[in-house]
């Protein structure tokens, strides 16, 4: 397994065959992303996002999308958006890859905060982040305007 780089440090796409594979285990955690996902994924790039995979050969096992930034709260802050495991594939380190890569990027980039939010009824990927030393620090709160 390898964690491959699929934006560059000016959020450009750098392998479009990757971000063609990451859909399927992609759209796992968000089935609602619109029928055409490099579009969406280009608005995401272009507002900050940043995406890597984790694979083995040229399978796509884990997808991450994340942005770096600073706010008044965290300071520097190291968001992920997006954490997933193909669910065929998941308790097999996968994961764990994934959250070590981003915490190292977190790190090499000075980040004080490494974020990420999960729907509450995503009940095994909060153990899996426990596990890995995380806690609730706040509830998100939400309102839908369309």
């Amino acid at each position: 397994m390898r964690v491959l780089q699929v934006t560059g440090s000016a959020r450009e796409v750098l392998a479009p065959e990757w971000l063609a594979r990451a859909e399927r285990v992609h759209r796992m955690l968000r089935p609602q992303m619109p029928a055409d996902y490099a579009a969406k994924m280009a608005k995401v790039f272009a507002g900050g996002g940043e995406m890597c995979v984790c694979a083995e050969g040229e399978t796509v096992l884990g997808v991450a999308v994340y942005r770096s930034f600073e706010n008044t709260f965290s300071g520097h802050r190291f968001y992920v958006d997006d954490l997933v495991t193909d669910e065929a594939r998941r308790s097999r380190g996968v994961g764990r890859m994934l959250l070590d890569h981003l915490q190292a990027e977190a790190k090499r980039r000075g980040a004080d905060s490494f974020e990420l939010e999960s729907g509450t009824q995503r009940t095994q990927a909060h153990k899996f982040y426990f596990r890995e030393g995380m806690t609730i620090s706040s509830f998100s709160f939400r309102k839908a305007l369309k």
